[in-house]
């Protein structure tokens, strides 16, 4: 069964359907009606539900704060340009390269040039 997803409100609903299309089960943070929560609140809630986290919230790389194994896992999305089709691109590459439940609790990073796994 592939891991649950959950979006993070910086990026758009067709983010969260590239994954649900992908075959994940994916919720956006604005759907859940968690929209403007600070990244404190946010994330607790987002383990909560053992839910990776697709983000383009740098602060999420910070492995010092989310150490990896510690979670679920952060798939983090770091476009050169920030709007939406470079986050598609993203996204979908992250979905055809990788298979997150094969990284569980790894913090993901997705670039233009390549994806960086560390765990």
């Amino acid at each position: 069964m592939p891991p649950l997803v959950k979006v993070d409100e910086d990026l758009s609903e067709e983010v969260a359907e590239v994954f649900i299309t992908a075959g994940y089960e994916a919720i956006t943070v604005r759907a859940q009606g968690w929209a403007g929560l600070i990244d404190d609140e946010l994330w607790p809630r987002v383990q909560a539900e053992r839910r990776w986290l697709v983000t383009a919230d740098k602060a999420f790389g910070n492995i010092r704060k989310f150490v990896p194994g510690t979670h679920a896992g952060i798939l983090l999305l770091r476009a050169d340009e920030e709007n939406r089709r470079s986050y598609l691109q993203l996204a979908e590459r992250a979905v055809r390269a990788v298979q997150l439940q094969d990284f569980t609790g790894a913090p993901i990073v997705v670039t233009p040039r390549g994806i960086r796994i560390r765990d």
